[in-house]
């Protein structure tokens, strides 16, 4: 309680003492530089871990205290961070991720494989709980993918997620009046019905986003043509149908995926693990997937306790399996 009470007077003193008053970082937030952690080993040569947990997002998150970089901030910052070391000799992506949009899964998977082409460094993908659709996208880059015997993945396709809210504004006597200068320039909009035309035009843009993926997936994979037709389907699967489908390579713990990584990058049983922070943490290791406190076990002075699946999506395709 104690706690609580300074930090609130802190902010309130911030608050009443105008602009003149010097900046106090109460946490860190993403205007604190990254920092290096050793979280195991002591030899030469460094696997670095990178955590990608939740939505695929390009979009900041801004709260009362903190700004939160978007997950493509956030993983790009640490993939230009590795590149200015030598000693990195591998990464892995620790994913546990649905998916997001379309176009922050592709900036990712971009990114990734760009990072890789570039520094030569081994990539190595390690699943967790979930590593779907978009989860699955941003994967397709790594020399090596393992799954956790639990992880489901797949759900190898897109989604386009319309809102609609027209029959609610029809009962409370609502309305909408819109000029256009096309008859289709508000397709998509939630205030009317989907005309048979739109419906046509969208499903061909999905078919058109679904198929790239599928590409991707032949493309890194080399799969035949029955397995990319089961996997077109876009169901999701658990480990060890995906390692019979072909689309990961093994199923193991993190350790396993260190084991992999080491042998792929020629490095010792010694070599370094390591991660980028912007907080110190005690007793540290591979499970904890927090960058600084807020993403942590950071003290939130609001907290709804809001699980992140319940965040809303605007209408748009997704790379995201939502159940």
């Amino acid at each position: 309680m104690r706690t609580y009470s300074l930090i609130i007077s802190a902010l309130l003193v911030l608050f009443f003492s105008g602009c003149a008053s010097p900046r106090i970082t109460l946490f860190s937030d993403d205007t604190v530089p990254l920092q290096e952690f050793t979280l195991q080993g002591k030899g030469k040569g460094k696997i670095l871990v990178i955590p990608i947990k939740g939505k695929i997002s390009g979009s900041t998150s801004k709260g009362l205290i903190f700004t939160k970089p978007s997950m493509i901030q956030e993983v790009i910052s640490q993939l230009k961070l590795a590149e200015k070391d030598s000693e990195i000799k591998a990464v892995i992506l620790k994913i546990d991720s649905p998916g997001g949009t379309v176009t922050a899964s592709d900036i990712l998977y971009h990114e990734i494989a760009a990072f890789k082409k570039r520094t030569g460094v081994k990539l190595v993908v390690a699943m967790m709980d979930v590593a779907a659709s978009g989860g699955y996208y941003i994967a397709l880059p790594a020399d090596f993918i393992l799954a956790h015997p639990t992880t489901i993945t797949g759900s190898i396709g897109v989604i386009f997620m319309q809102p609609k809210v027209n029959n609610l504004m029809e009962k409370i006597g609502a309305g909408l009046d819109i000029n256009k200068s096309g008859k289709n320039k508000d397709m998509g909009s939630p205030f009317r019905k989907t005309t048979d035309e739109e419906r046509k035009l969208f499903q061909d843009l999905t078919d058109e986003l679904g198929k790239r993926f599928l590409n991707l997936v032949s493309r890194h994979r080399k799969l035949d043509k029955n397995e990319l037709a089961q996997i077109s389907t876009a169901r999701i699967y658990l480990a060890p149908k995906a390692l019979e489908l072909g689309l990961i390579d093994k199923i193991g713990y993190l350790e396993d995926a260190i084991a992999e990584t080491r042998k792929l990058a020629g490095l010792s049983h010694d070599a370094r693990i390591v991660i980028y922070r912007r907080t110190e943490y005690p007793n540290d290791n591979l499970y904890n997937t927090a960058v600084d406190r807020q993403s942590g076990q950071g003290l939130a002075l609001i907290d709804l306790n809001l699980p992140e699946s319940m965040s809303p999506l605007n209408t748009g395709f997704y790379y995201i399996w939502m159940p």
